[in-house]
């Protein structure tokens, strides 16, 4: 089974393309009858949970023999990660990647995912609060307060030391107007009869 493209992409971190590259490299290998003795489970597996893609992570993890399941701790451990996502165990994701001594070939795709998954519950944090105090901040981020404040502030939220809270800095909202052909036509109307 030529797992090149796999490969290729772990190498160029380019991790959003994994899920689908796996997904059709499996079917592939199916359809075929090929041996999948060698296939990336733990990689295929991280792969949909990188693009938080919960379903499909689960469908994989369910179809995958018992047997595969109890042979490799790292795919086990990955299938953990996605528990706590499921659950929504924020602190348990952190605890659960953290907590697995990883391989050189998913290491850095495990620390692509923390980050990714990391600025996504920021992002939630940011929509949902106007403050929060930095321990609420630190159990959802997974890091230490001291380094959660230190996120928060760098990402131009205010810290008021005394209560230790935080306010958010909610992002500017765009307004985009959007120019359909009536609008254009009005106005090309309006200039022509300014210039006459």
């Amino acid at each position: 089974m030529d797992l090149s493209a796999v490969q290729a992409a772990l190498s160029d971190k380019s991790y959003s393309s994994l899920a689908p590259l796996c997904d059709e490299l499996l079917l592939q290998a199916a359809s075929r009858g090929t041996t999948t003795d060698e296939w990336p489970y733990a990689v295929h597996l991280l792969a949909h949970l990188y693009l938080n893609d919960l379903n499909s992570a689960r469908f994989f993890w369910k179809s995958l023999p018992q047997e595969v399941k109890g042979a490799r701790p790292e795919l086990a451990a990955i299938w953990r990660i996605g528990q706590c996502l499921w659950n929504r165990d924020y602190a348990g994701v952190y605890t659960a990647a953290q907590g697995f001594e990883w391989g050189p070939d998913i290491a850095d795709f495990i620390a692509a995912f923390l980050e990714s998954y990391r600025q996504r519950i920021f992002q939630l944090l940011t929509s949902a609060y106007s403050t929060i105090t930095v321990a609420d901040v630190a159990h959802f981020m997974g890091m230490s307060e001291e380094d959660s404040t230190n996120y928060a502030v760098q990402n131009g939220w205010s810290l008021d030391a005394g209560t230790k809270m935080l306010t958010v800095k909610k992002p500017k909202a765009q307004t985009n107007q959007k120019l359909d052909a009536s609008k254009l036509q009005r106005l090309t109307e309006c200039v022509f009869h300014l210039e006459h």
